[in-house]
């Protein structure tokens, strides 16, 4: 156990998170995804759901504010104008732990994509259908520059 540093984030994906460099991606994935064929790294989160996840990794990793976009969800069946309650809570939890960033949704081949792509993927065992997200990490910025 360490102080300030959520519980449910083990060694292995605290290592992940620190090793990740400016602009790399982490993608946080439902039971159903398909982490094994899509990730170069996969970090298996049995038993856990996205959105305490979300929130835990969010407490510890910088969103990188050199780009217009840095979280991105998946899709209802694709659709980026679909939506369910996962994606609402998955807003919910950006906006205060990543407050001023937009979550953006990505339409299915898009989004399979980015996490094909992405440095890391978490598998959480989230028995919810498009409960998919992929957080850019950004910079801690020194101290004196005005920036958090």
């Amino acid at each position: 156990m360490l102080i300030g540093i959520p519980s449910l984030l083990g060694p292995d994906l605290l290592f992940t998170l620190r090793a990740m460099g400016h602009g790399d991606e982490i993608a946080i994935v439902d039971g159903n995804y398909p982490a094994l064929e899509h990730g170069r790294r996969v970090i298996r989160a049995d038993g856990l759901d996205l959105i305490p996840v979300l929130d835990a990794v969010l407490q510890v990793l910088p969103v990188d504010d050199f780009v217009p976009q840095a979280i991105f969800r998946s899709s209802v069946k694709g659709d980026p104008e679909l939506s369910d309650q996962v994606h609402d809570e998955i807003e919910a939890v950006c906006a205060g732990r990543a407050p001023g960033f937009t979550v953006v949704p990505l339409a299915g081949d898009a989004f399979y994509s980015r996490v094909k792509a992405a440095h890391t993927i978490i598998a959480t065992s989230e028995p919810r259908l498009y409960a998919n997200v992929i957080v850019r990490k950004g910079v801690i910025y020194p101290k004196g520059t005005g920036k958090p």
